[in-house]
């Protein structure tokens, strides 16, 4: 790939790759503030007990200070659900006040309701990623935990949102399912989504083959989904770096996902149950530095199973550039 900007993620662009260090800005950084979640997702396995609970918001606000002291430039704010955490207005409102931030993203379920995310809106949040996995209404209620009505509501939001701002879909596949990825493929393209993102479940983590027919006039519309598609079509998982990718991580340098008061390699190490490289505090960047130098993702069970192509394309980016 020539550009990184090819595949769609705002985030990710060569300049970044080629140049990211200790001391360059924080380009993205991803916080939890709650493991609360009004949804059961039969995929969802939850936090580690040491890092679950909600945040105060001044525990919030202290991590965007933190960031911000590093020039933060994008940054999400996940869970659990968020929209259930009750200070996420103040806390948009209040990341929107530095100057370098360019977006901020809010992970849904898209079950709140759209006054809600019309004021998110308003305060500053400029992406919203709604998890979409089903494509019928007894379906997605099941998908949410037998959740009556959810599907109708979520559907609801991602149509109206999607004509106000970046709205992208995720759909995560199971075993369940996979068979029905094409259908919603289909549906969310229906809705007026910006882009559709694929990803295997860790617990399935399989090439999602069942794409590789999706009509062009569909795939060609979303840099995401085609990037996906592609690199299915050419056999390539969602997950997992394969032996000619690099073994560091430069994403680590100006990336950071937070839990509790530990920072983590990435979000996925994070939800993975991996180990944090270190707490909250000044020293952050420091830390991650270090676990660059010495990590080596090839020997780490999940960085060796779990990595996603995108991390693993920028990574190897990042290397050649040293190169």
């Amino acid at each position: 790939m020539k550009d990184l900007k090819e595949i769609g993620f705002y985030t990710l662009n060569n300049k970044r790759a080629e140049s990211s260090n200790a001391s360059t800005p924080l380009y993205r950084c991803e916080l939890i503030l709650t493991d609360a979640c009004n949804f059961k997702c039969p995929y969802c396995r939850g936090l580690k007990s040491n890092i679950a609970g909600s945040l105060t918001l001044e525990e919030a606000k202290s991590v965007v200070d933190a960031w911000a002291k590093e020039g933060l430039v994008n940054v999400r704010f996940s869970g659990g659900e968020p929209t259930t955490w009750k200070g996420l207005l103040e806390l948009v409102r209040y990341t929107n006040s530095f100057s370098s931030v360019e977006h901020i993203a809010v992970s849904t379920n898209g079950s709140a309701s759209y006054d809600t995310y019309l004021d998110l809106t308003y305060a500053g949040v400029n992406d919203f990623s709604i998890s979409l996995d089903a494509c019928c209404a007894s379906f997605g209620d099941k998908m949410a935990g037998n959740v009556k009505g959810a599907w109708e509501k979520v559907v609801s939001n991602i149509e109206k949102l999607s004509k106000l701002t970046y709205v992208t879909v995720g759909v995560v596949v199971t075993e369940e399912t996979i068979s029905q990825l094409p259908e919603i493929i289909k549906y969310a393209d229906s809705l007026g989504v910006s882009d559709i993102r694929i990803i295997s479940a860790a617990q399935f983590n399989k090439v999602l083959d069942v794409v590789k027919d999706l009509p062009d006039e569909i795939v060609n519309k979303y840099p995401i989904l085609k990037y996906r598609v592609n690199n299915i079509r050419n056999g390539r998982n969602v997950r997992g770096l394969d032996e000619l990718s690099s073994n560091k991580c430069g994403l680590v340098l100006d990336d950071m996902a937070v839990a509790g008061n530990r920072h983590f390699p990435c979000i996925i190490y994070m939800r993975e149950g991996g180990k944090e490289i270190g707490k909250v505090g000044p020293n952050m960047r420091k830390e991650r530095e270090g676990w660059y130098n010495n990590h080596n993702t090839f020997e780490d069970p999940i960085c060796k199973k779990n990595c996603l192509d995108v991390c693993e394309d920028h990574n190897n980016k990042h290397e050649r550039s040293k190169l």
